[in-house]
């Protein structure tokens, strides 16, 4: 049975879009299938964090991400009592308005809208899922519940301060929020608060697997780190001269049980302190549910300092971040200037619009690519023996 603060299919807010629900799924299972249906979410297969694409198949792409994100959330909300599909679908949705070519493709396409409203990846999947994705005939998106929009945009926190208003709002959450309240300056819903913390379980230990793999540092160098260091002590303990790649499995196997574990004693213990009774008062309680102990993040934190110097700034992944940066630098003002050059749907709409407008449609277009498409239209682009 489901805790009094979970969120209820049976009293949801609805959909921007009046339809007929369905007869044998709940809203959150219709939204969660609407996502995986969509051609953003087959996109992520081919969208990378760290490393391009062609680097090899070994290294996750946004898509094993999402997945990845989605089953921590699904299993983390099933043992609090959770929506379970309301958390999956916000997990499943939460990587859709990314770039190619990960944080450096955002980076690009931030400098290239300075001055037409900035870009957004959080943003930016909401306007995937309330505009671009044009599927069905009656509506633009996807027509997701209030619940799965809101957290969506708010599973990190809530958007507002009191310093801030609603015209603050990055341009894709402010044209939703104008016409559907979705209460930025609360906390999201529970089920979102922990396909947040999904996602920070599931990127610091696959970013340590992949730069393992990568060799960008050994299991002997990690040691040394507060967090993870004493679990690959116990696996040399208990395992002595198991082969190296089960040996960084095992230790990253226990990392990954260490946090999700911490987060489940961590927010349960906060959920008996609050005492919500129900998904309102979850989101109006003066800071978040859900949660790692304080122990945890510190070693958390190390883990993402650890990251940061040996591995989102080696050289290998710099060369490829300003190689990035050149692509959709070199691409936007192009496109800009000469939307004829844009495929033939895309060109016809932006005979339309002002500067503005059409800035965001070739942000959108960009934004849209994979990396190897990206790579492929700026050689159309650019390149004089290159057939368009």
């Amino acid at each position: 049975m489901r805790a009094s603060f979970a969120c209820d299919p049976d009293t949801v807010r609805g959909r921007l879009v009046h339809e007929q629900e369905s007869s044998f799924r709940s809203c959150f299972q219709r939204d969660r299938d609407r996502i995986i249906h969509a051609s953003a979410f087959r996109r992520l297969k081919h969208k990378t964090q760290v490393f391009v694409e062609h680097e090899g198949d070994y290294y996750r792409t946004r898509l094993t991400h999402s997945l990845e994100v989605a089953q921590i959330a699904r299993s983390a909300a099933r043992s609090l009592r959770l929506n379970e599909d309301l958390a999956e679908a916000v997990a499943l949705a939460h990587d859709l308005g990314h770039t190619p070519f990960g944080h450096a493709g955002e980076d690009a396409l931030e400098i290239a809208m300075q001055g037409f409203g900035g870009f957004d990846h959080n943003a930016q999947a909401l306007r995937i899922v309330t505009h671009l994705e044009r599927r069905y005939a009656g509506f633009d998106g996807l027509n997701l519940t209030w619940e799965t929009l809101e957290g969506l945009v708010k599973h990190n926190g809530p958007l507002l301060t009191p310093d801030t208003c609603a015209a603050d709002l990055p341009f894709a959450i402010r044209a939703v929020n104008d016409e559907w309240d979705l209460e930025p300056g609360t906390h999201a819903s529970l089920e979102a608060q922990i396909a947040a913390l999904a996602d920070d379980i599931a990127y610091n230990v696959h970013d340590l697997d992949d730069g393992l793999q990568a060799g960008f540092f050994t299991l002997d160098e990690v040691r040394a780190l507060p967090l993870i260091g004493p679990l690959v002590v116990q696996v040399d303990a208990r395992h002595p001269g198991v082969e190296p790649r089960r040996r960084k499995h095992e230790a990253l196997r226990r990392l990954f049980s260490a946090m999700v574990e911490d987060l489940m004693r961590e927010t349960s213990g906060r959920i008996a302190r609050a005492d919500p009774d129900s998904a309102e008062a979850v989101r109006h309680h003066p800071a978040p549910l859900a949660g790692f102990s304080d122990t945890m993040t510190v070693g958390i934190d190390g883990i993402r300092a650890f990251l940061m110097k040996r591995m989102y700034r080696h050289f290998r992944v710099n060369r490829m971040t300003v190689k990035a940066h050149a692509v959709i630098a070199e691409m936007f003002p192009l496109l800009m200037s000469e939307p004829n050059l844009l495929p033939e749907d895309w060109g016809a709409e932006a005979t339309h619009l002002d500067a503005t407008g059409k800035a965001r449609l070739v942000a959108d277009y960009i934004a849209g690519m994979t990396d190897r498409y990206a790579l492929d239209e700026h050689r159309r682009l650019t390149d004089p023996y290159e057939r368009g």
